[in-house]
């Protein structure tokens, strides 16, 4: 049996994107939520593609968009690189979705969250942990938070496979992110025997996609593969430039400082010496006076 990588476009889209007992499954597990009234039991998918209401602005297209029977709304996105314009990107998002909730002259207290689950394989942060949860918060008195929008992102390359607990969907599911591509024979045991992991598994089969479906796939990852080339060649000569412009700059901050301290150190040496000289020259003096007056040596 031969699988597909499932955190490609193609097939993150048609695991997640078209069926709702997965998605469910996926958001219980991966959302921080404290209590078990605020897990997911039925989702209805929205349109992935943000109109904005002014024709003129921004259009944007996100993997999976649903909403629950309360009204909640979630975005999932699976971010194959890290830029640096990514998170204002999910903001961008989330807050379209969150306003687009209101008509005109509609009570703000209709509005509903909306959650953004961004699942990156790359990394961006220093730490050690892959699970990021973003709030708005104050911070430096009451610790409150402006409830409506959420941001999750999990750096997969971090993640490794502890026994959490009561996060073990959560940790099953990024386990079938990160160990299941082109090359896996075999799934896991421990996977298999979970019936949404399973269905999922059976979704990536490379027999339940047509052959354009594949050629499609394997266009993807050569559009991965030179993104990559061409972020890694800015880094690189982001890399330089800075380098080369610190040196210069270092170059020449030295040299003025070198000419300022040579400047004082040379006035700092012309007032000794010239004091010394001074005195040799008083002393000259009074030793002729004396000689003339017939002092002995």
């Amino acid at each position: 049996m031969r699988y597909l990588n499932p955190k490609a476009d193609l097939t993150f889209k048609k695991v997640f994107g078209e069926h709702p007992d997965l998605v469910i499954s996926f958001l219980n597990a991966l959302l921080p939520f404290e209590n078990p009234d605020e897990e997911i039991t039925w989702v209805e998918y929205l349109n992935p593609e943000l109109v904005p209401l002014n024709p003129l602005r921004k259009d944007s297209i996100v993997d999976v968009r649903c909403r629950d029977k309360s009204g909640r709304q979630f975005i999932v996105e699976m971010q194959m690189m890290w830029t640096s314009a990514y998170k204002q990107r999910v903001l961008f998002n989330a807050s379209k979705a969150y306003v687009s909730q209101l008509d005109k002259g509609g009570d703000y207290e209709l509005l509903s969250p909306v959650y953004s689950l961004n699942l990156v394989n790359d990394t961006y942060s220093e730490g050690p942990d892959y699970y990021h949860d973003y709030r708005i918060v104050e911070l430096a008195e009451t610790k409150e938070v402006i409830e409506g929008l959420r941001f999750i992102f999990i750096e997969l390359p971090k993640f490794t496979p502890k026994n959490y607990g009561d996060k073990r969907m959560q940790v099953l599911w990024l386990r079938y992110l990160t160990e299941i591509d082109e090359k896996t024979r075999e799934v896991p045991k421990e996977l298999m025997e979970n019936p949404e992991i399973n269905k999922a598994v059976s979704q990536i089969e490379e027999s339940a996609f047509s052959e354009p479906q594949l050629l499609g796939y394997e266009k993807f990852w050569d559009m991965v593969s030179t993104a990559k080339m061409h972020i890694s060649s800015a880094r690189r000569d982001g890399l330089e430039k800075g380098l080369k412009e610190g040196l210069e700059q270092g170059m020449k901050e030295g040299l003025e400082r070198g000419l300022k301290e040579g400047r004082e150190e040379g006035i700092k040496q012309g007032i000794e010496q010239g004091m010394a000289k001074g005195r040799e020259e008083e002393r000259l003096k009074i030793a002729s006076g004396m000689k003339a007056k017939g002092v002995s040596m």
